[in-house]
């Protein structure tokens, strides 16, 4: 029998469920993401660091936990909430539930609760400090909850980084049967590969706050050799390791708190072509004085996005909580893409410097693969093609 937990917000409202997972107590913001599969990515998405996830998909578990999908080598999210977790996932691929996978990383989950109501509430109300917990009673959550430090004041990027560069080699185990999900990889990879045509083998300087295993997979099978470094590392130090190109990675957190990353882009710039993805859009834009502010409830799931030099709109993968003040843009920055729900920036490029940026997930795990053709742009910039 699952022991009873609840969620607590700031605001006061509580939601009574079940545990599964870990049987302790976790705080973070809360946050909903709208991707009706891919909870494994979720989970190990380092942006998502410091964070209690709430899946807007009602059944959560049903297909277990595999060893391929892993964005991370470990899971990132302080908390799960879920409407039903299921205990037997059903999948080839499957060697673990996700009640096991949550136990054996110490993270509580929460199940039984009203999701789709706590999404309501979160989009009125914003996002919001949650303590997720079956040790205490709402009362004694709430009151712990007051004196934990606010998600904004703390820079996740230092934690989730790696701690020491490294060359990327993939760790993807080889699958003896291909599902329809790995086809469909193979397939976007080909697809790319086809459109770019031989392309000699390029260095890509990634810095790491917080990069996902699958952009460097893609990166990988597009011929790139690959080199990720921790988001201290100063521009001199990047730029002797020879980079044909340099990628500022996705991550978690208030992009304000990053002055050390936004000073290394500045020694970078104009040096070699550089693109932003995620939170490395903010910090490029940071380093042109552009402002960020953070949403109300953030991106986190899939988004139409317009690509402003062709007119086409993407389904996007997208998980951020900031984005950027189009009033404040300058400096030759202008606008490439844009979110067609509330028409923030989603997209930017330099006029004159081989600079380029985007808020969404390019790589598109999980989600929707429209937005590959990204990396291929990228890679003509760096091959001294045009932006």
């Amino acid at each position: 029998m699952a022991k009873e937990a609840i969620l607590v917000l700031e605001d006061g409202l509580v939601y009574e469920g079940y545990t599964f997972g870990a049987e302790n107590t976790a705080y973070g913001e809360v946050v909903f993401d709208t991707g009706m599969t891919g909870y494994q990515e979720m989970l190990t998405d380092p942006s998502f660091a410091g964070q209690i996830v709430v899946p807007t998909y009602p059944l959560i578990g049903n297909y277990g936990i595999n060893e391929s999908d892993f964005e991370s080598k470990q899971i990132q999210v302080r908390g799960f909430a879920v409407r039903e977790h299921c205990s037997q996932p059903s999948h080839w691929r499957s060697t673990n539930t996700l009640h096991e996978f949550l136990l054996s990383n110490s993270i509580p989950g929460i199940s039984g609760i009203d999701t789709r109501a706590l999404t309501r509430h979160i989009r009125s109300a914003g996002a919001m400090m949650g303590i997720l917990t079956s040790e205490k009673t709402a009362e004694e959550a709430l009151e712990e909850l007051k004196g934990l430090p606010d998600y904004d004041s703390v820079d996740f990027v230092r934690k989730v980084s790696t701690e020491k560069p490294y060359q990327w080699q993939s760790n993807t185990p080889v699958i003896t049967s291909p599902s329809p999900r790995d086809a469909q990889k193979e397939r976007s990879s080909r697809r790319i590969s086809r459109r770019t045509g031989p392309v000699k083998q390029s260095h890509i300087v990634i810095v790491d706050l917080g990069v996902k295993y699958s952009m460097l997979r893609i990166l990988s099978e597009l011929g790139c050799q690959v080199t990720v470094v921790p988001c201290s590392t100063l521009a001199e130090d990047i730029l002797a390791f020879k980079p044909d190109g340099i990628m500022v990675s996705p991550g978690p957190g208030n992009p304000e708190l990053l002055g050390y990353v936004v000073e290394t882009i500045k020694g970078l710039l104009g040096k070699k072509p550089m693109v932003g993805v995620g939170l490395g859009q903010n910090l490029i834009a940071q380093s042109f004085g552009v402002r960020s502010f953070k949403l109300k409830f953030g991106h986190r799931g899939g988004y139409p996005v317009r690509d402003l030099a062709t007119g086409k709109v993407y389904i996007t993968a997208q998980n951020h909580g900031y984005a950027l003040d189009a009033d404040s843009l300058e400096e030759g920055l202008e606008v490439s893409h844009v979110n067609l729900n509330d028409g923030t920036v989603e997209g930017l490029r330099h006029r004159e410097l081989p600079v380029m940026s985007f808020q969404y997930c390019s790589e598109a795990y999980p989600g929707p693969q429209d937005n590959l053709y990204l990396f291929e742009r990228f890679l003509k910039m760096v091959g001294g093609g045009q932006r």
